[in-house]
């Protein structure tokens, strides 16, 4: 062992309080970390500091607000062209530093990015317990989503603490002989996070996004498109766009809102191909509040994101996946979402017969598959019971 390991054992030893890292890197990660900071909070017993590496900056300061999370480190370690490298690079010198000063006893990670694995591998390598929000997933292709799905497998491989978001990334952890006492069901925090949000949703701030919200009183259908996934860039991007040009070429009551991802590899061909057209509607990345407004009032949501594969089924809209694989089948299995791919011919069809079918089968209001709204008081209590012997209170999710 060395001096510096022995130190930091020694002082972990002797603390009243057992600390806890959140480590944040992209929105998504803020909004589904939200919920778990909170929970923290809530346990005296528990220190928790949130750390960010600024993988993500603008599209992290809102969510920052919107949630109240004032983070102690952030080391904006994103730069114009950045490559994986880049982001590997310096988020492995930038949170050794942190977890070197601070000295926590878990460090938090969650998703698939970056920031997870360098996350995961600096804890590792301090000899800190890692735990993972989101463990489990799956696509079973180490290309698609590249570079997520190896990021996770990898990170999960490092961890201490899984937190499974439902069933099937549980079974999934257990194929791969992670113990079962290791492994909770947890729900997905997104769920918790949503519902804050949609108590807090207001008239959307996106002029377009609110003048397209004000048309469907006169009839109009709003298609609220996401994609951004690398192993589309390219020929499968150009399908899914040209695809959405045609459905809005052939349906007159149809308006498309893209909050359009700054990566060039998708801002060029969304404007070669998108721009112009008097019904479709190219705008900045949408802060949450007005992203969970879209999600409520679609008609039909056109997506490869995962979190919003596992938002949508609470307002009821149809979901097309523009992915051949996903990590998140348990929508598909209830009905809520349809892979789709990115072939502009099967888009087209798809979205035609879910616009004429008319909403998901579950409707507002429906039981997601993804979650209850406790996740992140689960997680909380795990490591509370964990870290100081105590009793849980709250059982894992049985969905």
């Amino acid at each position: 062992m060395t001096d510096a390991e022995g130190r930091g054992g020694g002082e972990r030893e002797r603390r009243e309080a057992h600390r806890v890292l959140v480590v944040v890197g992209t929105r998504p990660e803020a909004i589904k970390m939200a919920p778990v900071l909170e929970a923290l909070e809530a346990h005296p017993e528990l220190e928790a500091r949130l750390a960010l590496t600024g993988q993500h900056t603008d599209m992290v300061d809102h969510v920052l607000e919107l949630f109240g999370l004032e983070p102690s480190w952030d080391l904006e370690i994103m730069q114009p062209g950045q490559t994986l490298y880049d982001v590997v690079h310096r988020a492995l010198d930038g949170l050794r530093d942190v977890v070197r000063s601070w000295s926590p006893d878990v460090l938090l990670v969650q998703g698939d990015t970056a920031t997870v694995f360098v996350g995961s591998l600096v804890a590792f390598f301090e000899r800190v317990k890692v735990g993972h929000v989101e463990a489990g997933l799956r696509s079973g292709d180490k290309w698609a989503p590249f570079p997520e799905e190896i990021f996770r497998r990898l990170s999960d491989v490092l961890s201490d603490y899984y937190f499974a978001p439902t069933l099937r990334a549980r079974d999934a952890l257990l194929n791969e002989g992670v113990p079962a006492h290791r492994v909770h069901v947890t729900g997905n925090t997104v769920v918790d996070a949503l519902r804050a949000a949609a108590d807090r949703v207001e008239e959307p701030t996106d002029a377009d996004l609110r003048a397209l919200l004000e048309g469907r009183a006169h009839g109009d259908r709003l298609v609220l498109l996401t994609a951004h996934r690398r192993e589309s860039f390219g020929e499968p991007l150009r399908e899914v766009f040209q695809a959405v040009r045609e459905l809005v070429d052939g349906d007159p009551s149809l308006q498309v809102v893209y909050p359009v991802h700054p990566n060039p590899n998708v801002l060029e061909p969304a404007r070669a191909l998108l721009s112009g057209h008097p019904r479709i509607h190219l705008v900045e990345p949408l802060d949450y509040l007005d992203l969970v407004a879209a999600l409520r009032h679609a008609d039909l949501v056109l997506t490869d994101s995962g979190g919003i594969q596992e938002e949508a089924p609470t307002f009821g809209a149809p979901v097309l996946v523009l992915r051949e694989v996903t990590e998140r089948p348990e929508g598909v299995q209830a009905g809520v979402a349809e892979l789709v791919g990115t072939d502009g011919a099967r888009i087209l069809e798809r979205s035609r017969a879910a616009l004429e079918r008319g909403g998901s089968s579950g409707g507002e209001g429906a039981t997601n598959p993804y979650g209850d709204g406790r996740a992140g008081e689960r997680i909380a209590d795990i490591l509370r019971s964990d870290l100081t012997g105590a009793e849980r209170t709250i059982e894992d999710w049985r969905p």
